[in-house]
C-alpha cells in the first residue's frame, strides 16, 4: 500500500542516538518514510543544550542552543526528534534561555512552533502503523519530559495498541522515573540507583520480554542495569517497534 504523500521533514536525531544508539535514527527515519514523509538530516546538528541547562550553565545551553537554531532555521519544514526530553528542550527551554533577548527569542518561538516528539508528529497525522504479528509481549515506560514536559500521555501507547495490540501488558508505576534524569544520574546516583532498581523489578514483574520507551536516554539507562541483573529482556525504543524490527526478540 503506498503511504500519502506528505512533504518533508527534518530530523534531529540528538546526540545520544547518533553516538549510541544510531539504530533508533535509522528505525524513525524508516517509519516517518513509511508514513509518507521524505526525511532530510540537516548537517551539522550537536546536542540540544540540555545537560547544560539542567546543571545551570546556561551560557553554554545558549550557545548549543544558538547552534541548533541555526542549523534547524534553515529549512522550513518541521522538525521531528526521537527524543521526549530533547524536543521538550527545544519546545519549551529555549524561550526560558532567550527571554532577555527577543531577537533569538523569536528565532527559537520559530522553530519550536514546528518540532515535535516523533510519536507526536504521528498523531498530529492520524498515522496508526499497519499490525505486527510475532512481537514479543512488551511494557511501555513513560519517560518523564515526554509525559511532563510535552504532555504525553495516551499518543504513545495508542500507536503501540495499533501496532501490536494485546502484546502490550500493563506496567506497575509506568509513569515513576527510572532514575536516569541526565545529570540527575551522576550527581545523586544513590538515590538514581535505588529508582532504577524499583523499575527494573516492575519491569521483570511484568513477564514481559521487551521494555520500549520514547526516549534513548531512559532506554539505555534501564538497558544498563537489566544487563547487569542477568535480565534477558530487551530494551527498545518505540520507533524500533513500529519498524518491525520488535519481531526479532525472542
Amino acid at each position: 500500500m503506498n503511504a500519502e504523500r506528505r512533504g518533508s521533514v527534518q530530523l534531529f536525531a540528538t546526540c545520544i542516538v547518533e553516538h549510541v544508539k544510531p539504530e533508533v535514527g535509522l528505525a524513525a527515519v524508516n517509519v516517518l518514510e513509511r508514513a509518507g514523509w521524505r526525511v532530510h538530516y540537516p548537517e551539522g546538528q550537536t546536542c540540544c543544550g540540555q545537560p547544560a541547562f539542567n546543571a545551570g550553565a546556561w551560557d553554554d545551553a545558549r550557545a548549543m542552543a544558538r547552534h541548533t537554531i541555526g542549523c534547524l532555521e534553515r529549512s522550513i519544514h518541521d522538525v521531528v526528534v526521537p527524543s521526549g526530553s530533547c524536543a521538550d528542550m527545544i519546545v519549551h527551554r529555549y524561550g526560558e534561555l532567550f527571554a532577555d533577548s527577543p531577537g533569538w527569542a523569536e528565532r527559537a518561538r520559530a522553530v519550536s512552533r514546528r518540532t515535535r516528539e516523533f510519536t507526536a508528529q504521528l498523531d498530529a497525522v492520524g498515522y496508526r502503523p499497519p499490525a505486527r504479528t510475532g512481537v514479543p509481549t512488551c511494557v511501555y515506560h513513560a519517560s518523564c519530559h515526554l509525559l511532563r514536559g510535552l504532555g504525553r500521555r495516551e499518543g504513545p501507547l495508542q500507536l503501540l495498541k495499533h501496532a501490536i495490540g494485546d502484546r502490550l501488558v500493563p506496567l506497575a508505576e509506568s509513569e515513576d522515573c527510572c532514575g536516569f534524569g541526565g545529570l540527575f544520574s551522576v550527581k545523586m546516583p544513590d538515590l538514581s540507583a535505588a529508582m532504577l532498581q524499583r523499575k527494573l523489578t516492575r519491569i521483570e514483574e511484568s513477564g514481559a520480554a521487551v521494555v520500549t520507551a520514547c526516549d534513548v536516554s531512559c532506554l539505555v539507562h534501564i538497558e544498563g542495569g537489566l544487563r547487569r541483573r542477568g535480565s534477558p529482556v530487551a530494551a527498545l525504543h518505540v520507533a524500533q517497534l513500529l519498524d518491525g524490527l520488535g519481531r526479532n526478540v525472542q
